[in-house]
């Protein structure tokens, strides 16, 4: 999945005037919404489509619901659909208090939305989302512990575990360092009714010859310090799930030897002389773009094929913007709950929650906790925090 999917494009014929379209063209890509996440209560979803639409107050086409806020003008911005660009485009109308789009104040033109961008109307913040899956029914079996959040890629992502799920077939989940994949993979487990264990193993902290051993297991005397045997981690998982984290840091000696297993359901142990027949299902992971290491020889095609039989993809944290303040309360909650202390939820003025969603949260879930144990460690605080008080290095790299 790219990594950066929200820079706002330039203005869009900012000479333009009327609309960016005379007649209505469907477009399957047209239909996106506008979720509100600022305040935290104001709870508002705009739902969108090839049609024009106009946010504010009181809004007077008919049919947008309207953003009930003192900041927010009765019509405020205007949304069109271009089939040309393929998105929505939006420009403010001479609104009270301005409107901005990826922190950048909206001039007499049109900008572009891409999946993600975050629309300031006053004080109100909305996140746009586009995809096929907005209106898929969230499949109830799949965990919102393993898989929380509302917004579009997630929903997505829980789709997909419902369908990877109960197959036999091995899968791959891509996705950048911290976003959970080690969760997913087990509750990929969880939902597949296999009963036995779910054993992890990270291939980048081993060697060749000690993860081949981890893997496989060895017999007595296999190599220098093999003093009894040992089964290996296929067999620990004999009727479950053997998850290889870090599958793209895997030795590429020892790739056949993993891809016979999984072909055969068949290992020998290092030092062996016989083979052992397994009923485990393989479930990968990597940070790494695995399809072009195997394009450039840096990892086995054929093994790449075989694992991504079931491809999910996890996304990042700045690809699911919607969710992000859902998310600080969350951790916040676990942070004061680790540490048996009671906090007040942590509130933001507008500006804040703003830089928040700006944010490029490279460190994933990891980097969001660390936010939140520098606010948690300061106490209570009586009155929103202000841009000026988040962590410095919160800014950083944000955009635009």
């Amino acid at each position: 999945m790219p990594g950066r999917r929200h820079a706002v494009e330039d203005t869009v014929d900012s000479t333009r005037q009327g609309s960016v379209q005379t007649e209505p063209v469907r477009e399957p890509g047209a239909a996106a919404r506008l979720v509100g996440v600022y305040p935290p209560e104001l709870q508002v979803t705009i739902d969108l489509d090839e049609h024009p639409a106009v946010l504010g107050r009181a809004p007077d086409d008919g049919t947008t619901p309207p953003i009930v806020h003192k900041t927010v003008s009765r019509s405020h911005f205007r949304l069109e659909w271009d089939p040309r660009s393929g998105c929505h485009v939006g420009r403010d109308l001479e609104s009270r208090n301005g409107s901005e789009v990826e922190g950048r104040t909206m001039g007499a033109g049109w900008r572009i939305l891409t999946p993600g961008t975050v629309v300031r109307l006053g004080d109100v913040l909305l996140v746009y989302e586009r995809g096929r899956t907005l209106d898929v029914v969230d499949p109830p079996q799949v965990s919102r512990e393993a898989a929380p959040g509302d917004a579009q890629p997630i929903r997505h992502l829980r789709t997909q575990i419902a369908r990877a799920a109960p197959d036999i077939s091995p899968a791959l989940i891509i996705g950048e360092t911290g976003t959970g994949k080690e969760r997913i993979a087990s509750e990929l487990h969880r939902l597949s009714g296999r009963t036995g264990d779910f054993v992890a193993v990270n291939c980048a902290t081993f060697g060749e010859q000690l993860i081949e051993s981890q893997l496989f297991g060895h017999v007595k005397g296999a190599f220098t310090g093999a003093t009894t045997d040992q089964p290996g981690l296929f067999r620990a998982a004999q009727g479950g799930t053997l998850f290889l984290d870090e599958i793209g840091e895997m030795p590429i000696e020892l790739q056949p030897k993993l891809l016979r297993a999984i072909q055969e359901r068949e290992i020998r142990p290092l030092g062996g002389a016989k083979n052992l027949t397994v009923d485990v299902r393989i479930v990968a992971a990597t940070h790494r773009d695995l399809a072009r290491k195997a394009r450039s020889g840096e990892f086995r095609q054929d093994l790449y094929a075989r694992l991504a039989l079931w491809q999910l993809d996890l996304p990042a944290l700045r690809e699911r913007r919607s969710d992000l303040l859902f998310w600080v309360g969350r951790l916040h909650s676990i942070w004061a709950k680790s540490r048996g202390v009671e906090l007040e939820p942590i509130r933001f003025s507008s500006r804040a929650a703003q830089a928040v969603l700006l944010s490029p949260w490279l460190e994933n879930l990891r980097g969001l906790d660390r936010f939140v144990h520098d606010v948690a460690a300061v106490g209570s605080v009586s009155e929103p925090l202000t841009r000026d008080q988040l962590p410095a290095w919160i800014h950083e790299g944000a955009t635009p």
